[in-house]
């Protein structure tokens, strides 16, 4: 799970396998597979860099790159 910021601060949490896409419109915005949408503080880089932790820690990412590559992407 990823922890993040609605615009009035509180925060929840938000399993980083469900998310579908990260768009900033200008907010941050969360789509989720099942169509659902939230707005968030974080940037995308942000969300991004969550996402990114929340894989390694659930072993789908490797924790370094592969010779010649990135793990981000």
């Amino acid at each position: 799970m990823i922890e993040v910021t609605r615009l009035n601060g509180k925060t929840f949490h938000v399993n980083g396998l469900y998310i579908e896409t990260v768009e900033a419109h200008p907010d941050t915005m969360l789509t989720l597979t099942n169509g659902k949408k939230f707005v968030v503080t974080e940037s995308v880089e942000e969300v991004r860099h969550r996402i990114v932790d929340f894989y390694r820690q659930a072993n789908v990412l490797q924790a370094s790159p592969p010779e010649g590559g990135s793990a981000d992407e």
